[in-house]
């Protein structure tokens, strides 16, 4: 397929169909983009719909609406916050990110990819993903919608397609010069994609990188959300009250993990959020 035709393509569907009005493509009133926003929504959607996070993510900035306010709350009020997003190591990762930019960058986020890898829980294709949007830079990132964009139009009816192969096609297909902004572009692949996953299926299952995810429930995943989900409703829990709404027989060895990790404490048989 030519460059041109698929950028066409994109473009006419993000015209017709895009998400333009999600919180996070919202410009603040000088018109620029706050890149404690964008991480906040970049780790929120990690492995979560959309539709999830569009309310969670007012809610979060209500209660730490800048960098500095999540750097210095505590632990366990973000874990409470972030009830319903599951996968809570993303909200002490972002926590911990908080506060690097904090200690680290006086309050600054990087304006480098590499840089922003260095945040906890930042990988370099959400580091590419908050240079885009916040920055408008052009940077070449892959979740799992682009994939699906990308599979669809140039490697259809191919597996175990590699990420190296599909970066070189993002990186040629973006914007160039003033053509169009950078993070509207990636916008518009964004809603594209999601736009074929509900149509042709989840093509992202033909990259070489695809991991089946395991099914939640009855997982370990569960009885680690259980046990967050308790301690965020009340101040803390003993180890009988907890056996008694969770009796999993994995809930001994979950709670040394989450202990190891810093997202609980014990004191005294009783478990509270860090």
């Amino acid at each position: 397929m030519r460059l041109k035709d698929f950028q066409q393509t994109v473009w006419e569907y993000y015209d017709q169909s895009g998400r333009h009005s999600l919180s996070w493509r919202l410009p603040e009133p000088d018109g620029r983009f706050n890149p404690y926003k964008i991480m906040v929504s970049e780790v929120m959607l990690q492995q979560t719909q959309v539709s999830r996070v569009i309310v969670k993510y007012q809610q979060f900035l209500e209660l730490f609406p800048t960098v500095t306010d999540l750097a210095r709350a505590e632990l366990g009020q973000v874990l409470t916050a972030w009830q319903g997003l599951g996968y809570n190591r993303r909200a002490k990762f972002l926590w911990q990110a908080a506060q690097m930019v904090e200690a680290e960058f006086a309050g600054v986020f990087p304006q480098d990819q590499k840089e922003l890898t260095r945040l906890p829980g930042i990988g370099i294709n959400t580091a590419g993903a908050i240079m885009a949007y916040a920055y408008d830079q052009p940077v070449s990132f892959i979740e799992t919608n682009i994939r699906t964009v990308f599979i669809h139009h140039f490697f259809h009816d191919q597996q175990a397609v590699p990420d190296q192969l599909i970066m070189q096609i993002v990186t040629e297909t973006l914007p160039a010069g003033k053509q169009a902004p950078i993070r509207q572009w990636y916008w518009a692949l964004m809603d594209y994609g999601s736009h074929l996953k509900q149509t042709v299926g989840n093509l992202s299952r033909a990259s070489k990188s695809y991991a089946k995810q395991s099914p939640f429930a009855g997982s370990r995943r569960a009885v680690r959300g259980a046990v967050i989900r308790l301690l965020s409703q009340q101040d803390s829990v003993t180890t009988d009250e907890l056996a008694n709404f969770i009796t999993d027989p994995r809930l001994a060895d979950v709670l040394k993990d989450l202990e190891a990790e810093g997202l609980i404490r014990q004191r005294a048989k009783h478990y509270r959020l860090s």
